[in-house]
């Protein structure tokens, strides 16, 4: 279960419990989750109760008890605890190595991300349309950087269902646009003070401001081309410097960038190779996973603090540790010489394809290409 499905499951403990006639209240548009702070447990928490005490007229205690029955009977939950004065503390089924792989399949690269057709009694207003009321607007000056980190951001909120618009302080030049892939909803935008966009008519949270340390040389980005001109920009946390030399380009180990897209293409590469030899992938356990299935498990966290904290870096970091899990395992995985295929060699095609999955969707958040081959 993903954050974002969790702040729906909350949700709908919500909307049970004013159905049942225990709470009197509006429900919520959104409810938050995160990991628990200092005193908490379990895997996320929550202070809705708190914020429903008031109009509830009710301890907040008593409304988390009130939340509690609800959550604790949701599919993919295991235990809810109160702590503090109201906070609903929640631990996830840990799911099994064969079913998370089974799931990453699934999802194929939406794995991590909202999904607004998964739960059919959610309101439309969850997800609203880009021009809808309390959307959120990063605003950049018109440098390499900030444009790049600010379309990443953007492209990663959108995956958690957060509507977004991206404006600049000024028209950046046309050639920065084009080569950086970048996409803007307004060519300017100077007006930061205030919650409201006449280009686009509509009611917007203010502006966020992205700055993050500009590159030394603007210049030497584009270079570099789309690809690896965004993960220069993109891969350091946004208060250390870029470097935005030829590294980038390397096709060898030393370039994260290049681990990162030959672990995806040497993943297609063993299906097509594995549909020569006449199996295809099938989840199952696996006792030589080398720490894959736990950073599969955690894509969706890093997704979720990703956006929560306006921070790409964080992602292409993840990536680089799949992949650097992934390389070493992925020469097990077809028969060798003679050796008949198995159900082990079906269950590491199936952990190697997720793996890959993972990749091609976390480069594409990023706006960088996964090629097949490479």
């Amino acid at each position: 279960m993903t954050p974002v499905e969790l702040s729906r499951t909350v949700l709908r403990a919500v909307r049970r419990a004013v159905d049942a006639g225990e709470l009197d209240v509006d429900v919520p548009a959104r409810i938050g989750v995160a990991p628990p702070g200092p005193g908490g447990c379990g895997d996320y928490a929550t202070g809705v109760a708190l914020q429903l005490a008031r109009p509830a007229g009710q301890p907040p205690y008593r409304v988390a008890q009130v939340l509690r029955a609800h959550l604790a009977a949701a599919d993919g939950i295991a235990d809810v605890v109160l702590t503090g004065p109201g906070f609903l503390n929640i631990s996830l089924h840990r799911t099994a190595p064969a079913d998370l792989v089974a799931e990453v399949l699934r999802r194929g690269t939406r794995y991590g991300c909202a999904d607004a057709d998964a739960d059919a009694d959610a309101d439309a207003d969850i997800d609203p349309p880009a021009d809808a009321p309390g959307t959120l607007q990063l605003h950049c000056a018109p440098d390499p950087r900030a444009l790049v980190v600010a379309d990443a951001t953007a492209r990663i909120l959108r995956s958690q269902g957060v509507a977004v618009r991206v404006v600049s302080a000024a028209p950046p030049p046309a050639e920065w646009i084009t080569v950086l892939g970048v996409h803007l909803d307004t060519d300017t935008d100077t007006d930061t003070d205030t919650d409201t966009d006449t280009d686009a008519g509509a009611h917007t949270r203010p502006a966020e401001e992205v700055r993050p340390v500009p590159a030394p040389a603007p210049g030497d980005v584009l270079p570099l081309g789309r690809d690896a001109g965004r993960w220069a920009l993109l891969h350091p946390a946004a208060h250390d410097r870029p470097r935005t030399g030829g590294e980038h380009l390397a096709q060898r180990e030393s370039n994260p960038l290049f681990r990162v897209r030959y672990a995806h293409a040497r993943t297609r590469a063993l299906a097509r190779n594995a549909a020569d030899l006449g199996f295809a992938a099938e989840p199952g356990p696996l006792d030589d996973a080398h720490g894959i299935h736990v950073l599969l498990a955690d894509h969706p966290r890093v997704l979720a603090a990703a956006a929560a904290h306006r921070a790409p870096d964080r992602l292409a970091r993840h990536l680089v540790a799949v992949a650097d899990a992934a390389l070493p395992f992925l020469p097990a995985v077809l028969p060798r010489g003679g050796e008949k295929p198995s159900a082990a060699h079906r269950a590491r095609l199936a952990l190697a394809e997720a793996a890959g999955t993972v990749l091609d969707g976390g480069l594409t958040l990023l706006g960088i290409d996964a090629p097949d081959h490479l």
